[in-house]
C-alpha cells in the first residue's frame, strides 16, 4: 500500500471511529447506515461531487457550503452533516470514500455481518445473490452482505473478496493462467 493511501486510510479510520461511536451512543446506527447508502450512491453517480471533494481548487468555505447543500438535499443525519462540515474545514473531504468503507465495515461488524465484494461479468439475479450469500455464510460463519458490481472484462465467472481473502473464478483469470502455462512450455 502506498504511503498516501495508508495516510488516507488512517485519517478516514479516525473520522469513522468518532462518527460510529457518536451514532452508537445516540442509538442512531440505522440512520448512519442510511447515510452511508446515500453517500455511496452519490459518490458512484456524481462525477461533480467526486471532483468537489478531491479538487484543491475549491476553498474550504466553498467545499463546506457545497457539501452542506448536498447533505441537506439528500437528507443526511445531523451527525453526518456535522462530520462533513468538519472534514471540509480541515481539507479532509478527499478521504470520504475510505470513510464510507470504514463505516460500512464497522456497522457490519457490530451487526455480526461481514461484507463481500462480488464482481461479475453480468449483474447477479436475486436468486444468484441469495445462493452466493448462503454459500459465503457457510464458509465464513457470519451473515454476509454482498456488494455486487459488474466488470464485463471478466468475461464470465466471479471474483469474490471477503476480508483479506479473494476467490477468482473468472474466465479472464483462467485464460491468463493458461497463457502463462503456454509461455512456460514454449
Amino acid at each position: 500500500m502506498s504511503e498516501t493511501a495508508s495516510l488516507s486510510m488512517g485519517i478516514a479510520q479516525r473520522y469513522a471511529t468518532a462518527v460510529f461511536e457518536l451514532a452508537k451512543e445516540d442509538k442512531a446506527l440505522p440512520a448512519l447506515e442510511a447515510d452511508i447508502d446515500l453517500l455511496e450512491s452519490i459518490l458512484a453517480e456524481s462525477a461533480e461531487f467526486r471532483r468537489l471533494i478531491n479538487s484543491p481548487i475549491y476553498s474550504r468555505e466553498e467545499q463546506a457550503r457545497a457539501v452542506q447543500a448536498v447533505a441537506e438535499k439528500i437528507g443526511l443525519s445531523k451527525i453526518m452533516v456535522n462530520t462533513l462540515g468538519l472534514m471540509a474545514s480541515k481539507r479532509r473531504l478527499f478521504v470520504l470514500p475510505q470513510l464510507v468503507r470504514a463505516l460500512r465495515n464497522m456497522i457490519a461488524e457490530e451487526k455480526g455481518e461481514v461484507s463481500a465484494e462480488v464482481f461479475s461479468a453480468k449483474p447477479l439475479t436475486k436468486a444468484q445473490s441469495e445462493k452466493l450469500a448462503k454459500a459465503l455464510k457457510a464458509a465464513v460463519g457470519k451473515e454476509v452482505r454482498i456488494n455486487a458490481a459488474v466488470d464485463e472484462s471478466l468475461i464470465g465467472g466471479l471474483v469474490v473478496k471477503v476480508g483479506s481473502r479473494m476467490v477468482d473464478t473468472s474466465i479472464r483469470s483462467k485464460l491468463a493462467h493458461m497463457q502463462n502455462m503456454m509461455k512456460e512450455v514454449g
